[in-house]
């Protein structure tokens, strides 16, 4: 499938957009009383964050490809 150039860059916008929500939610669940009690959603979010960071890159090696 064919992007264009304005759609990965969109693209980009969003994922990194999306990562500094991802990592502000691991910030403060690791700060809250009592961090184990939320394990399960941290490491979602630690899950999510390095599945966006892969498609970042993906997206800038396509970009440097055009």
């Amino acid at each position: 499938m064919e992007y264009s150039r304005d759609d990965l860059m969109e693209a980009r916008r969003q994922i990194g957009s999306t990562l500094h929500k991802l990592r502000e939610t691991v910030k403060t669940l690791r700060g809250k009383e009592n961090p184990e009690r939320y394990k399960a959603q941290i490491t979602l979010a630690e899950r999510r964050i390095r599945a966006f960071e892969l498609a970042n890159g993906l997206i800038e090696r396509e970009l440097e490809r055009m």
